[in-house]
């Protein structure tokens, strides 16, 4: 059975924070939940690419992009690739690309938009640093839940 953030709210309202309603669906898989790991970084995904390369083991990796319409941070490789080493979703303050192939694989990708353009490659950027966006202040560890009602963070994993 799915985790509904509707059904969160309802119960533990107190502990979460709701992040802003501005993110649409690009994955295959409209509800998904996991820790959270974090890439901060500006119109280059090398730090994306080598978090996606690892082990996902379940997480989410926040990506922010500090909402950055002006390429795409994650692409169908990406997102396969995220998929195929056990990442539950990505959460993108960007745009993503190749969204009709996104919506076929099976993972959870929450992004502001698309845009056709690849991002640059310089290996710049941050991982495992909290980050805030859309409302509020996210921390690696914490958790995300995230369907087609809503996105919510959570200090620890509440079901």
């Amino acid at each position: 059975m799915a985790i509904k953030t509707t059904d969160l709210c309802d119960e533990y309202v107190e502990q979460l924070r709701i992040l802003s309603p501005i993110f649409g669906d690009y994955g295959g898989r409209h509800g998904f939940a996991g820790i959270i790991e974090t890439v901060k970084t500006f119109e280059d995904n090398s730090r994306v690419r080598e978090m996606l390369d690892t082990p996902g083991e379940g997480r989410v990796l926040v990506v922010d992009g500090a909402g950055s319409l002006r390429c795409a941070l994650v692409g169908d490789q990406l997102a396969a690739k995220a998929r195929d080493n056990g990442w539950n979703g990505l959460l993108v303050y960007g745009c993503v690309r190749d969204a009709a192939d996104l919506a076929d694989l099976d993972i959870g990708i929450k992004a502001l938009n698309t845009h056709p353009c690849r991002s640059e490659k310089n290996n710049v950027g941050e991982v495992g640093v909290a980050v805030t966006l859309a409302g509020a202040t996210i921390k690696p560890g914490e958790w995300l839940c995230a369907d087609r009602d809503g996105i919510v963070i959570a200090a620890e994993a509440l079901v």
